[in-house]
């Protein structure tokens, strides 16, 4: 599994890690396997379902676990989940992928509603939801497109920040503040959020809540030059070699990637109206953000500043006029309704309605001129359907609305101004039949594009099924098989691109007469929680007709090779194992009980075009990875230390690098000085040997490898 070159280092950080975890006597933060599997998931018609008995691959992260993984953007929070990756384009931009699809075929949601932001456009752009306030993320890997839409034929990532309370606060008022430093980009972090009980409205009880976030942080650290040494001669091998290019390898960015320093100011108010028998709330919320774009800056010196600095340099260095950096100002408002009623409602006993709209609006900068404006309004409302269960039949009906208004000013005005609109109806059931039970059902979805400009007009409509057949095997074992059918419809950049996009060095050619995208899959399951051991294992495969994807011509328009949006038959087959193993308690004096746990989890997926072997692998589709733990968990203390591997990937498309595999050592330090664990310092350490990753799925990958070593250190406390 591991190379030659790893395998001795591996063994030594083993026992590294295992030789310093002993001493610490601490634990991690995360529970044990056996306990999440017995985690209840939220999302949608999934509530109430245990996390070990979910036929589609799912993970609950819960607060603790979040503030662990915690690394600015949402790609980089849950890259390290089982089957996940992230875009990577540099620290102020990163999307989540989950088993290698990413854009469109992945759905971001904000508490059950979508994010409203550009970010399945371009993976320059920033999802518009911040991890630094989540109290919990869900990732449903595989379709999750019944009830949430063709985007989500790949999988969800929903994330439940409690913005709009739904339960009255402890002692009428609750709340946590955190602060953080990080040493790898001189990195602050500051967030708060507070809800307070403000008094009764008749039968009601009215919460108000409020939140705040800022982040600041410079050009962030690696351990040797920002391009790559394949790439660096792949570049020499096109120029003519002369003594004009002795000594350029010594000018380039080396230490540091250049221009790759955010800053992001968060909040969001609201109130809530909360019932017996359910809520209704209302919440406002404001992003700004400011974030540099690397690769497409190359102002060569010993010296790098933040984005303030940048603004002001001056890029004329010995008469040669450079690129001026680029970067992104991104700015959103949000307003939220949300409200819950558990009632007879004849067939059903629950309602839940959902309804967002957000004002997006991203800048893209030369300097300090604006390049290329990118507005999205729009809006989205859901309302679910919970029925009665009886006679072991339950499930939930629903129907989802969505608008939106996308336009693209300036240079890189690669996508026309579109209006998509979309209405989603969909159905799921479930029969208990003791032991068995099974799960089916269907969403019927109208899509239409509206290019006025254009004078063009596109409408789908798709219908996806899916059933599933779970087993109790015994009261540890659980299995499931699904079936599904998904048609997809074409997003609007698929459709109508038609211009230069810098972010990915491509002149992009959409194909406004592509059709839907549909895919037969096939997933399985195994979970078992018994003892000292717990596992759960996952395997897919997924056959799509016309799988869209961006083709390369062989020609070029604006000195970019030009990619067109094509359709054609495609393949994805992988898996995801986790296992944990109690291997034992250790009794203390003064530190009381002491838990260790082993863990280690490996995730892999092939992707390719069908009938073209070699020449039809798929560009930036994530190589196998792995990663293994040691947790020892204390009242006072916790403590993880862990050793995270991608491998090689050499199943690469003709107009792509393979990379290298990487082994990453990471340690994570939590201490709690009172029972009441109201306050905790905690320390990480990740990248601990400082060693050169570069992220396959990025575009930036041979320009901006994964940040050096850090060390962080951050401060909570909750009342």
């Amino acid at each position: 599994m591991f190379t030659n070159q790893y395998r001795n280092r591996l063994s030594i950080l083993l026992t590294t890690s295992a030789i310093a975890s002993v001493p610490a006597l601490a634990a991690n933060n995360a529970p044990p396997l056996e306990e999440q599997l017995e985690e209840i998931v939220v999302s949608g018609a999934y509530e109430g379902r245990k996390l070990g008995e979910t036929i589609l691959g799912a993970t609950v992260l819960r607060k603790d676990e979040i503030m662990r993984q915690l690394d600015g953007s949402l790609g980089e929070t849950l890259k390290r989940q089982p089957g996940m990756s992230s875009t990577f384009f540099g620290p102020g931009a990163s999307r989540p992928i989950i088993r290698g699809l990413g854009g469109d075929r992945i759905r971001v949601l904000d508490a059950n509603l979508g994010s409203i932001d550009a970010s399945s456009t371009s993976p320059d752009h920033a999802v518009a939801v911040e991890p630094a306030l989540a109290e919990r993320i869900e990732i449903l890997r595989g379709t999750a497109m019944l009830m949430y839409g063709s985007s989500a034929a790949g999988g969800v990532v929903n994330t439940f920040d409690g913005r709009i309370p739904t339960t009255l606060p402890e002692g009428g008022v609750e709340g946590a503040v955190r602060y953080g430093h990080s040493t790898v980009n001189d990195g602050d972090e500051v967030t708060a959020a507070v809800n307070a009980l403000i008094g009764k409205l008749g039968n009601a009880n009215l919460v108000a809540h409020a939140d705040f976030m800022y982040r600041d942080t410079d050009d962030y650290k690696i351990p040797g030059f920002a391009e790559s040494e394949a790439f660096h001669e792949a570049e020499e091998a096109e120029e003519d070699h002369d003594e004009d290019h002795e000594g350029e390898r010594e000018e380039e960015a080396f230490g540091f990637v250049e221009n790759t320093a955010t800053e992001t100011t968060g909040g969001s108010g609201g109130l809530s109206l909360v019932f017996d028998d359910g809520f209704f709330g209302m919440n406002v919320k404001k992003l700004d953000s400011r974030y540099g774009v690397p690769g497409h800056a190359h102002a060569h010196g010993e010296e790098h500043e933040g984005l303030e600095d940048h603004e002001d340099e001056d890029h004329e260095d010995e008469g040669h006029e450079e690129e001026a950096p680029v970067s992104i100002d991104l700015d959103q408002t949000r307003y939220d309704l949300h409200g819950e009623l558990s009632r007879d409602f004849g067939l059903f006993k629950k309602a839940k309605l959902r309804f967002g709209y957000a004002d997006y609006k991203h800048t893209e900068l030369e300097g300090a001129e604006v390049g290329t404006v990118f507005k999205n309004k729009g809006w989205e409302g859901r309302l679910d359907l919970i029925e009665k269960a009886g006679n072991g039949w339950s499930g939930a009906t629903g129907v989802q609305v969505r608008h939106r208004d996308f336009s693209a000013i300036g240079a890189e005005a690669f996508v026309p101004p579109v209006i998509t609109d979309q209405f989603g109806l969909y159905s799921v059931k479930e029969i208990d039949m003791g032991r068995f039970s099974l799960e089916f059902g269907g969403r019927f979805e109208h899509t239409t594009h509206d290019v006025e400009i254009l004078s063009i007009s596109r409408t789908f409509n798709g219908f996806s099924t899916s059933a599933g057949l779970g087993y109790d095997l015994n009261d540890a074992a659980f299995i499931g098989l699904n079936i599904s059918r998904t048609e997809r419809a074409p997003s609007s950049e698929e459709l109508f691109s038609n211009g230069p996009h810098l972010a990915t060095s491509a002149f992009e050619l959409g194909d406004p007469d592509l059709g839907l995208e549909t895919a037969l899959g096939l997933e399985a399951t195994f979970s078992y929680a018994t003892g000292p051991i717990s596992f759960v294992v996952n395997g897919f495969i997924t056959s799509y007709d016309d799988f869209i994807y961006e083709a390369e011509t062989g020609l070029e328009e604006d000195g970019l090779e030009v990619f067109q949006f094509t359709a054609q038959d495609a393949t994805f087959r992988g898996f995801e194992a986790k296992v944990e193993y109690h291997a034992g308690t250790l009794k203390t004096h003064s530190m009381g009980d002491i838990d260790l746990h082993l863990d280690g989890q490996v995730d892999l997926v092939h992707a390719s075009l069908d009938g073209l072997g070699e020449d039809g692998y798929l560009p930036r589709i994530p190589p196998m990875s792995a990663l293994l733990g040691l947790n020892a968990s204390a009242l006072s203390m916790d403590f993880r230390t862990e050793l995270e591997y991608a491998a090689k990937q050499s199943r690469v498309s003709e107009h792509e690098l393979p990379s290298e595999d990487y082994l990453l050592w990471n340690a994570y330090l939590t201490i709690r000085p009172f029972d009441d664990k109201n306050l905790s310092l905690s320390l990480k350490a990740t990248n601990i040997g400082n060693v050169e990753a570069r992220q396959h799925t990025s575009f930036l990958k041979e320009v901006a490898p994964l940040p050096g070593r850090n060390l962080s250190v951050s401060f909570r406390a909750a009342f």
